[in-house]
C-alpha cells in the first residue's frame, strides 16, 4: 500500500482518482478551500507548509487549475495570466515544492487537458496552458532524482462538466470522470515516466 496525496480531491475528477486509488492505498486529499488538508498551490510556502505536516509520501496527483476561457481579441494580460499563475505554475509549484518529499521511486501525476492537442474557441489560455504543462512533464522526467517518476494525464470533456463546458466542446464524445481515473491509476502504479496519458481521444 503507497501513500498518495490527491491535490484538488474536492473536484469531480479528483474524487473520482481518490475513490479509485484508495481500493488499494492510503490516499491524503487535499482541497482548495475544504477537507482535513488545504492547500493553495499559487503559494509554494503554502505547499511547505501541507508536506511538513504530513511527511514522506509515495505519490502526488494534482487535478487543480483554473483557466480563463474567453475570446483573445478581448483577452487582458491579467486575464491570461489566470491559467499561468493558477492551472500552471500551481502544479509546477508542487513539484518544485514537494520532490523532497517523495520517497525514493514515488511519482507525480498532474493535468492537461485535450484542448492542447485540439484547441477551441476562447481556449487560447487553455491551450497554451495544457501544452505548457507537458512540456514541463517532458522535461523534468529526464531530471527529477531517486527514480523519482513523473507523468501528465489530458482527458477530453468530462461527462459530469457538460453542464458547464458543452457549448465549448460540440462534437467532443465525453468520458467520465471514471474512466479519466484509470489514467491517474496507470501513472501512479505503472513504471513509465515523461508520459502524456491521453483519454478519450
Amino acid at each position: 500500500m503507497k501513500k498518495i496525496v490527491v491535490i484538488g480531491a474536492t473536484g469531480t475528477v479528483g474524487q473520482a482518482v481518490s475513490a479509485a486509488l484508495k481500493a488499494r492505498h492510503e490516499v491524503i486529499e487535499v482541497g482548495a478551500t475544504r477537507g482535513q488538508y488545504r492547500v493553495d498551490s499559487t503559494d509554494p510556502a503554502s505547499i511547505e507548509r501541507l508536506f511538513s505536516e504530513i511527511g514522506k509520501v509515495d505519490g502526488v496527483v494534482t487535478t487543480t487549475g483554473k483557466l480563463h476561457f474567453g475570446p483573445l481579441p478581448e483577452m487582458s494580460v491579467e486575464q491570461f495570466w489566470v491559467g499561468l499563475r493558477d492551472k500552471l505554475m500551481g502544479q509546477i509549484n508542487v513539484v518544485l515544492g514537494a520532490q523532497r518529499y517523495v520517497n525514493d521511486g514515488g511519482s507525480f501525476t498532474l493535468t492537461s487537458g485535450i484542448v492542447g492537442d485540439e484547441p477551441i474557441r476562447e481556449g487560447a489560455n487553455a491551450t497554451t496552458v495544457n501544452l505548457a504543462l507537458e512540456g514541463f512533464v517532458r522535461g523534468a522526467s529526464i531530471e527529477l532524482p531517486r527514480g523519482i517518476r513523473i507523468n501528465v494525464v489530458s482527458p477530453t470533456v468530462l461527462t459530469e462538466a457538460l453542464d458547464a463546458y458543452a457549448p465549448y466542446f460540440r462534437g467532443f464524445e465525453p468520458v467520465t470522470a471514471e474512466r479519466a481515473a484509470q489514467a491517474y491509476l496507470r501513472s501512479v502504479e505503472g513504471a513509465q515516466t515523461g508520459r502524456v496519458y491521453r483519454v478519450g481521444y
